[in-house]
C-alpha cells in the first residue's frame, strides 16, 4: 500500500458516510484491518459509517474454486484428497485472512476447513512500516497525535494481532488455552454458556485448520439482523470478564465477527492472538472498575496508578487525581450513546501517561477488548448505562478475584 493510498484510506473512513469497501479490500490486508478496527468506533464515527465498515468482518472476497486446490497441495502435498472424504471447493465464509470450506473426514465426520488465502506476511509488514512512516511525519507537524492510542500504537497493535493470525497453529494453541482455562474453572464459575469446538490438529498446520463444523450466526450477523439483545451482550461481557478479571488471559481480538451465538451459547473463534496481563494489572483493573461503577472517581484514580509499571506519588499524583476527577465530572449515569466508555478509557490512560505513569503493553489489549464491547452496545442499545449494568457482574467476580 503506497503512502497516498494510505492517506486516501484515512480520508475515506473519516470524511465519508459510506467508504468504498471494494477499494479498501483492493488495497490489501492492512487496509481491511484498519477498516475493521474502525467499524466499532461509534464514539467518533457515524453509526452508518460503522455499520458499513462492519461488512469487512465477513463480506470479503474469496478465492475462486480453481484457486483452492493449489493451497491444499501446498499445505498437504499432491495427495491432499486422502485427508478428506469430501471437500467443497466453494467456501461458505470468507474473511480478511482466511476462508472456510465444508468438508468431511474420511470417516464421514462433517468438518470446517479454514485456509489462509495466500502468503500475506511480507507485504503486510511492508505496508505497516510504510504507514508508520506516514504517521511519524504527520506527528512531527501535529504533536497532539502522540500519546496513548495514537495512530502508530494502533498500527503496531494491528501488526501484532494480524501476524499471529497468519499462522493457524497460533489459533489452535489459543483455542486450546482458552478451552483448558474454561474447563479448569467450570466448577467454580458458571460457564455453561461458553463452549469450544473440537479441533483436529493431526490434519491441521500453519496454513490449514480443520475443526468441528460450527453452525450459527456471529454477533455481527445478529446485530445486522436486529436480533442481538442487550441481555445477550451482558452475558457475553460476563464471560469475557471471567477471562479478564479471573485469569488475566483472554481472546485478544474479540470483535463481533469472532463470536458465535446459538441457543444462548457463545463460541469464540479466530483465537490466533491471546492477550494477557500480570496479576497486578488484573487485580487493580477489577478494583478500578469496581470503584468506577460506584462513581467513586478518587478511588478509581488510585487503582489506575496501582496498575502502572511506574506509579507516581506525592504532588504529581495529587495533580493527576484532580485532573482525573475533572475528566469524569458529569460521567455518572451517562448512557454509552452520550459518553463512550472506550473514549473515556483512552482519555484516562492518556492522562495517566502524560502524568508520568507507564503501563505494560497488555493494558492496550484490554482497551481494545473494551472498545469492541462498547461498540457493540452502541449498536444494540445506545441508551444503556453500561457501567451501572455491569455492576451485577462485578459483584459476581469478587469471590474469584
Amino acid at each position: 500500500m503506497r503512502w497516498y493510498d494510505f492517506l486516501w484510506l484515512i480520508r475515506e473512513i473519516y470524511t465519508k458516510q459510506k467508504p468504498d469497501l471494494a477499494k479498501i479490500e483492493r488495497l490489501g490486508l492492512l487496509a481491511i484491518k484498519i477498516g475493521q478496527v474502525h467499524a466499532l468506533r461509534v464514539d467518533f464515527l457515524s453509526p452508518e459509517t460503522c455499520r458499513h465498515l462492519a461488512k469487512l468482518y465477513r463480506r470479503v472476497s474469496s478465492l475462486p474454486p480453481e484457486g483452492v486446490e493449489p493451497l491444499l497441495v501446498e499445505a498437504y502435498g499432491p495427495n491432499w484428497e486422502s485427508k478428506f472424504g469430501s471437500f467443497e471447493r466453494t467456501p461458505f465464509a470468507s474473511a480478511s485472512i482466511g476462508q472456510v470450506h465444508r468438508a468431511t473426514l474420511p470417516d464421514g465426520t462433517p468438518v470446517a476447513v479454514k485456509l489462509v488465502k495466500r502468503q500475506f506476511t511480507e507485504q503486510f509488514r511492508r505496508d505497516v512500516q510504510s504507514a508508520i512512516r506516514v504517521f511519524r511525519f504527520a506527528i512531527a507537524f501535529y504533536p497532539k497525535l502522540r500519546g496513548v492510542a495514537n495512530p502508530i500504537s494502533l498500527l503496531q497493535g494491528i501488526e501484532k494481532t494480524t501476524l499471529a493470525e497468519l499462522d493457524l497453529r497460533n489459533e489452535i494453541a489459543g483455542h486450546e488455552r482458552l478451552a483448558q482455562l474454561t474447563d479448569t474453572f467450570r466448577q467454580q464459575f458458571d460457564l455453561r454458556d461458553l463452549q469450544f469446538f473440537r479441533v483436529y490438529p493431526e490434519v491441521s498446520n500453519e496454513r490449514v485448520m480443520v475443526s468441528e463444523f460450527l453452525a450459527g450466526p456471529t454477533l455481527d450477523e445478529l446485530m445486522d439482523r436486529g436480533e442481538l439483545t442487550y441481555d445477550n451482550l451482558l452475558e457475553f461481557f460476563r464471560l469475557q470478564g471471567f477471562f479478564l478479571f479471573t485469569v488475566g488471559t483472554f481472546h485478544g481480538d474479540i470483535h463481533p465477527g469472532n463470536i458465535f451465538l446459538r441457543d444462548g451459547v457463545f463460541t469464540f473463534v479466530d483465537t490466533g492472538y491471546i492477550g494477557g496481563v500480570t496479576d497486578r494489572i488484573r487485580l487493580n483493573l477489577f478494583k478500578f472498575f469496581d470503584a468506577l461503577s460506584q462513581d467513586d472517581f478518587a478511588t478509581s484514580a488510585e487503582y489506575l496508578n496501582a496498575m502502572a509499571d511506574t506509579p507516581i506519588d506525592g504532588q504529581r499524583f495529587e495533580s493527576f487525581k484532580k485532573k482525573f476527577i475533572t475528566l469524569y465530572d458529569g460521567f455518572a449515569g451517562k448512557s454509552v450513546g452520550e459518553e463512550s466508555l472506550t473514549k473515556k478509557m483512552m482519555q484516562t490512560i492518556r492522562l495517566g501517561v502524560l502524568s508520568g505513569m507507564n503501563f505494560e503493553p497488555g493494558i492496550f489489549d484490554i482497551i481494545k477488548a473494551l472498545m469492541y464491547m462498547d461498540g457493540m452496545v452502541l449498536r444494540v442499545n445506545p441508551k444503556a448505562i453500561l457501567l451501572r449494568d455491569m455492576r451485577r457482574y462485578i459483584d459476581m467476580f469478587r469471590p474469584f478475584v
